[in-house]
């Protein structure tokens, strides 16, 4: 069998699953532009032109142009008529539709009919528009003497119905003829932090540092399985509403409160603390079992390693068993010209003193580089 005849085989066979349609949807809207004096509009130049009232449609405004002289030199026979988006919108796209609107007619005076219209027909496609190209439309709209001779003007009036139709959006037709509505993302997050700050509802207070901090002591549990132990296990009173916490900044537990409601950290009004902050906050989230906190942290210590920080983070790191984050800050400790620096800053000694054996990995690494260095 060809690949042309297997083709035509899989498209005879009937589509039996499950399918959907991505399809615009329109707005549309029409607008009449009346010239009453079309005799005295006459002559007022090449490129010159009258504009109608503006009207919305798709969210956006538009006007008509009518140029009786034609819109450019080799229009000087026709007259030009235009659609223009009134003002600058980048990414419009919409379909025109311009026709001479036909009017009534008399008898010709001899009792006869009225002459037949000349033929315009409906002119319509899609543009795209910009910021500065906002105008489409036909220089040679209806040639001036074939207009003259119609039933399109009567009594010195014409008219001209233009109906634009915008594109709002794309959308997915579900296979009922619905649209597939797209569920916005979560904002639970949002509601919590709100929650948190207004503090209704708050059931248990803790207090750090000569700082108090309302909660609701359901939530802090389904966050940390410390908090769980303390606020719902056997040995804990259920009435118990105030919890007094040592060792903890109350900046640092405030921010881990904001973590537990948002899923997210605060934003650090002083960047230069932000590093102080996340290793505060790295502390706290494993004294309270906070995985993903944790985690957190230790990814943006990562990257925010500096000379005058980087040793107070490496023993951090070694103290609360973060073996991504203590691998970083020795491949930086031990990057040329680093280790003297950062031996001068006070978190060194710190290191020192409180995590000795970092400085024999930290000297075995330095070994392993100088022997693997060209001769």
């Amino acid at each position: 069998m060809t690949s042309s005849s297997a083709a035509a085989a899989a498209a005879a066979v009937p589509y039996k699953g499950t399918s959907s349609t991505l399809a615009p949807e329109w707005a549309s809207g029409s607008h009449r532009f009346k010239i009453a004096a079309y005799s005295l509009t006459k002559g007022i130049g090449v490129g010159q032109f009258f504009e109608s009232a503006a009207f919305a449609v798709g969210g956006h405004d538009w006007v008509v142009r009518y140029y009786p002289d034609g819109e450019t030199d080799g229009t000087t026979d026709y007259v030009s008529f235009f659609v223009r988006l009134a003002s600058p919108a980048a990414g419009v796209t919409a379909k025109f539709n311009l026709t001479l609107a036909a009017q009534e007619h008399d008898t010709d005076g001899s009792g006869g009919p009225a002459p037949p219209p000349i033929t315009i027909s409906a002119r319509e496609k899609p543009c795209q528009f910009t910021t500065t190209a906002r105008t489409w439309g036909y220089k040679n709209f209806v040639k001036r003497t074939d207009l003259e001779a119609s039933q399109y003007l009567k009594d010195d009036c014409l008219a001209v119905d233009c109906t634009v139709t915008v594109l709002k959006k794309l959308h997915v037709i579900a296979p009922d003829g619905l649209p597939a509505i797209a569920s916005p993302p979560s904002d639970l997050h949002r509601h919590l932090a709100r929650l948190l700050d207004s503090g209704e509802g708050t059931d248990v207070a803790f207090q750090v540092g000569g700082e108090t901090f309302a909660a609701h002591r359901c939530l802090l549990a389904a966050r940390s399985p410390v908090f769980r132990a303390e606020l719902f296990g056997p040995m804990m009173e259920k009435s118990v509403q105030f919890i007094r916490i040592e060792d903890m900044e109350p900046v640092a537990f405030n921010a881990m409160l904001h973590f537990v409601y948002s899923d997210s950290l605060p934003q650090f009004e002083d960047p230069g603390t932000s590093t102080l902050m996340l290793q505060h906050l790295l502390a706290a989230a494993d004294r309270y079992g906070m995985e993903r906190l944790r985690l957190v942290c230790e990814e943006k210590l990562c990257r925010d390693l500096s000379v005058n920080m980087v040793a107070t983070t490496l023993a951090l790191a070694e103290q609360h068993r973060c073996a991504q984050l203590k691998a970083a800050c020795l491949e930086f400790v031990a990057s040329p010209g680093v280790l003297t620096a950062v031996m001068q800053t006070d978190g060194f000694e710190h290191l020192r003193i409180s995590c000795p054996s970092i400085l024999t990995e930290l000297l075995e690494m330095l070994a392993e580089q100088i022997s693997k260095a060209p001769k």
